[in-house]
């Protein structure tokens, strides 16, 4: 994501023609905009894409079920310390 507004923020500056963007050449401004496309890609090749998303899930199923055991009263008291 960050390539991705890099990118935009160097086209928009290349196309405002903003010093010193506005002398380089379009290969350079339009490099992010590949670089987000390999992140992109290999992300979602390896896996990583898919493991942060189970991750993200298990911790709001985890602070649900605490939620819940809490409301219960049926938190353990070493876990209400933290």
């Amino acid at each position: 994501m960050y390539f991705l507004g890099l990118g935009l923020i160097l086209l928009a500056m290349k196309y405002l023609e903003i010093a010193p963007v506005a002398t380089w050449d379009w290969m350079v401004v339009l490099a992010p905009f590949a670089l987000a496309v390999v992140w992109w890609t290999w992300a979602d090749a390896s896996g990583y894409t898919k493991r942060k998303a189970m991750e993200r899930e298990n911790a709001r199923v985890k602070a649900r079920i605490d939620a819940n055991r809490e409301a219960l009263g049926t938190l353990n008291k070493s876990k209400k310390r933290r």
